[in-house]
């Protein structure tokens, strides 16, 4: 019998990636058109520094583990930009903000299906521990879902609907509740991210797991993990599967 009862995953870099700067493209060029529509001089290079300043927000919030959403950022941008906008046209540029991931088809991890179906075959639960950026926990379950991985997981717990981001234990404790309880020294979490899956595993007692195969994250930023993979079909030896 499999000493684990439950495995969790980071989603950004461990379930999925997106081409580098393809959302922030997006949202850049959405607000740089409808802001030039609506008559107000904005160009690119505006519009960028505005998101810049945003972005900046948001590292502040996330270092302190407090919530951000995309919403939030997007007021931000727009309070940073050096022209008035009325309004209607803010709630329409924080909307498409907010939405500039719908539709939008990720990149899954190499070998992420092979394993899911795997580690469910073998009778664990499986369970998502994601820090949101801007773009909801929403549209990332519509994209799992669309891409055939939702199917795999019992329970999830994204910071936009727990309100705290990794390393802190909420985020990590109600995603042990979505997965049936199990004791924390009977869980695996994977994730890219030392600062945040490794550390937060480890106060929690989880077995971290450490995957690089999309970011090798720098020793500097924190602890190394008890596991590490660069595959994700290394991940059922690793755990004695």
């Amino acid at each position: 019998m499999s000493a684990f009862e439950a495995v969790t995953f980071d989603h950004w870099n461990t379930l999925a990636y997106e081409d580098g700067g393809e959302l922030r493209g997006r949202r850049i060029a959405a607000w740089t058109t409808m802001l030039a529509d609506a008559g107000v001089d904005a160009s690119t290079e505006i519009v960028t520094i505005a998101f810049e300043a945003a972005w900046d927000q948001f590292l502040v919030h996330w270092a302190a583990g407090r919530h951000f959403d995309g919403a939030e950022a997007a007021g931000v941008a727009a309070d940073a930009l050096p022209v008035a906008v009325d309004a209607p046209l803010r709630a329409r540029l924080v909307d498409a903000f907010v939405r500039s991931g719908d539709g939008v088809d990720f990149h899954l991890a190499d070998g992420i299906e092979e394993c899911l179906s795997a580690l469910k075959d073998a009778g664990l639960k499986l369970g998502i521990v994601c820090d949101v950026g801007f773009t909801p926990s929403t549209t990332l379950r519509d994209h799992l879902d669309r891409r055939g991985l939702l199917r795999y997981f019992d329970g999830w717990s994204f910071s936009d609907e727990v309100g705290v981001y990794k390393p802190e234990a909420a985020i990590f404790e109600h995603a042990l509740t979505t997965v049936g309880n199990p004791e924390p020294q009977r869980v695996a979490h994977v994730g890219d991210l030392r600062r945040t899956d490794v550390a937060g595993a480890n106060a929690m007692g989880i077995t971290s797991v450490r995957y690089t195969g999309v970011f090798d994250d720098d020793p500097q930023n924190g602890p190394e993990a008890d596991i590490v993979v660069k595959h994700h079909l290394e991940l059922l030896p690793a755990l004695g599967l």
